[in-house]
């Protein structure tokens, strides 16, 4: 320990990181953090600019950020030891697209504002809905996290010690000091490097044409080998919730979370709901949220049909062809148009009434096939006449008795609110919808099986419209209609390829998950015939058109966990989405109970018993612990969606960093 004189005063001992330098200083209890830093920057005597260093604390693993607090506040005694270190260093970051690239990142600043300030340099708008998170391997998969952690003890591979503050138990999750640490080694001709700022981008040369710039990370370079190596594939559901043990705590900052500079850290989309994406103003952000998606479809995150996969093959074929091509320039009179366009229908304030009689709501009538489907029932579809109409949709033995004011329907539902989602092979003629619909008892499901495309496109969109409350005069109807319209088209099989196979050399594993992959010279023919329905696309309505596909996916957007309920003894699943929670089934991910969020109340987390708590509109708790991952990473997810469902629809609107660290901190 330091020695004290009379005077009060003792030793402290700072080590200068970057100068690998230790000073000691004879400091008092009274002193602020400021005036430390200004006595060790006078004996150094050196002349650098040190306005980018500050104190960390190694023992308590906090950065001393109060510089007007004193070492008596800070409780700092003679025999602590602390770092005087930049706050900006060096991190190797692995895109969505899977590329590396070195980055100068903020270490002292909570990881959401880290992330906030590296998509700026990145131009990259909304950055709200991406994060860091730890690369993994796939013996993390094989555990649940309080499992892992005791087997990561055991193997000594914790890059740092536990926290030991209370707010620091929200982040305890360290990954292998290997997949950490990996070094790149740039030996990729694609991994060029550009220097910008402090910010060093590896991409590779763009056509300038395309974007107005020699550089951008609107295009990406096919994967190194170093980056496949990277891919993990979960071969279930409990694997794919797993992965989410690997976010970092958006309120804390990395350096508290067992990162060091040159480690690796991987930048990925977390919350699934794209706002005002744009294909002028949004090249780099929709090809790296199109790069996300296609992995997720590769590396069979998401499931997918046969069908689904080759139109997803034939659209990242379409973009590979495209992205060597010069691409069409913006028509200005076409944005005037266009802007005058949104401009009449926000003054109409978004509805055109598509009925000649204003006084009559427009309803949508048919013969359809239904089924509401309970557990160990083997009935069928039945036949019925269904009516929608300002958000209801009711079901009729004829339509006879549709028209007869004195019959009351079979049964009649609200849509506002319902989930619906494409139940759709084309191969086989089926034409499905499904919609779980909200009731006091969670969700209950109504299944809907259409005769033809036409009538499909019909009822699918009144439904997407319905449950998004918005009746069938809205002026998004027939647009709506002719998008699924469009995306049915695309999936359409050609009688032959557009383009002659012998002149292109496809490996069929780049495009389709391992499942598919069988017959390779027959699914890569099929690829090609696919390719023939989406060949007049550019490159930008080819990304938008795989992310549109990759969103009409029943399993999209849902993030998953091992939880236990209270009083359950057995393991369940937690699926969190942008609008909903959901109870699941384990194995199976048979959905049991939906919450949707204008129904929860408020959501907090019992730290010292690691379980959340989600209290419901009608006086319901839903309680359960976490066991694939800290609760914190539960209750971020949640609160995270609720931040983003808040933005509001002007453009010019600044991200409210508070707010979001409100929802999502869950400290009071």
């Amino acid at each position: 320990m330091g020695l004290q004189i009379g005077d009060g005063s003792w030793e402290l001992r700072l080590l200068v990181t970057d100068l690998q330098v230790e000073r000691t200083l004879r400091v008092q209890g009274e002193d602020h953090i400021g005036g430390v830093m200004i006595k060790l920057v006078d004996i150094l005597d050196i002349a650098m600019d040190w306005s980018d260093h500050a104190v960390w604390w190694p023992l308590k693993n906090i950065w001393l950020n109060n510089t007007r607090w004193t070492l008596d506040q800070y409780s700092i005694t003679a025999d602590e030891m602390l770092y005087f270190t930049p706050m900006h260093k060096t991190l190797r970051i692995q895109l969505p697209d899977l590329r590396f690239t070195d980055c100068r990142v903020d270490f002292s600043v909570k990881s959401f504002n880290a992330v906030v300030n590296l998509c700026k340099e990145l131009e990259i708008r909304h950055p709200e809905e991406l994060s860091f998170c730890k690369p993994l391997d796939s013996d993390h998969l094989k555990f649940n996290y309080g499992s892992l952690q005791k087997a990561e003890r055991s193997r000594r591979v914790t890059l740092a010690q536990m926290p030991v503050t209370p707010r620091h138990d929200t982040n305890t999750f360290i990954a292998n000091s290997e997949t950490l640490r990996r070094k790149s080694t740039n030996s990729s001709p694609m991994h060029k490097k550009h220097s910008r700022g402090d910010i060093t981008i590896g991409t590779p040369k763009l056509n300038s044409k395309s974007y107005g710039s020699d550089w951008s990370l609107a295009m990406s370079p096919p994967p190194t080998d170093e980056a496949r190596e990277t891919i993990i594939r979960p071969k279930s559901l409990v694997e794919k919730a797993r992965m989410n043990v690997a976010w970092l705590d958006s309120s804390l900052s990395i350096m508290e979370q067992g990162i060091n500079e040159f480690d690796t850290i991987l930048l990925r989309y977390k919350y699934y709901a794209f706002y005002d994406l744009n294909p002028k103003e949004d090249p780099v952000r929709i090809n790296l949220i199109y790069e996300q998606a296609k992995w997720q479809i590769l590396n069979e995150e998401i499931d997918c049909t046969e069908e689904e996969m080759l139109l997803f093959a034939s659209l990242q074929l379409q973009v590979g062809l495209q992205a060597n091509v010069p691409q069409p320039q913006d028509d200005t009179e076409d944005d005037i148009e266009s802007a005058l366009n949104e401009l009449q229908i926000s003054l109409d304030g978004g509805y055109t009434n598509r009925a000649e009689d204003i006084t009559q709501i427009p309803q949508l009538t048919g013969y359809l096939k239904y089924l509401k489907p309970k557990r160990f029932t083997l009935k069928g579809y039945k036949t019925s006449y269904f009516v929608c109409k300002d958000l209801q949709l009711s079901s009729w033995k004829n339509s006879e008795d549709s028209g007869d004011y004195s019959q009351e329907p079979n049964f009649s539902i609200c849509l506002k609110g319902c989930e619906v989602l494409p139940e759709v092979n084309i191969h086989q003629g089926r034409y499905g919808i499904k919609l779980s619909v909200p009731s006091s008892d969670g969700m209950s499901d109504l299944w809907l099986r259409c005769e033809s495309e036409s009538q499909y496109a019909q009822w699918m969109a009144a439904c997407r419209l319905a449950a998004k409350g918005k009746n069938l005069a809205d002026y998004g109807f027939d647009q709506e209609v002719s998008a699924i319209k469009a995306f049915l088209s695309m999936q359409h099989p050609a009688h032959s390829p557009a383009i002659n196979p012998s002149t292109l050399d496809i490996q069929v594993e780049d495009y389709v998950a391992p499942r598919f992959v069988k017959r390779k010279s027959k699914v890569r023919q099929r690829i090609l015939e696919a390719h023939a329905n989406v060949k007049d696309l550019n490159l930008i309505e080819a990304k938008m058109n795989f992310i549109k596909a990759w969103q009409s996916l029943p399993e999209f957007g849902v993030s998953l966990f091992v939880v236990k309920f209270h009083g359950e003894r057995k393991e369940e699943l937690v699926g969190i989405a942008y609008n909903r929670l959901m109870r699941m089934v384990l194995l199976s991910g048979e959905h049991i109970t939906t919450w949707r969020y204008n129904t929860v109340k408020a959501w907090n987390v019992n730290w010292e018993t690691g379980h959340m708590m989600i209290q419901l509109g009608n006086g319901e708790n839903v309680i359960f612990q976490c066991i694939s991952a800290e609760c914190k990473v539960v209750h971020e997810f949640i609160g995270g969606y609720i931040f983003l469902s808040m933005r509001s629809k002007d453009s010019s609107q600044i991200l409210n960093e508070e707010l979001f660290h409100k929802l999502t901190g869950g400290w009071t």
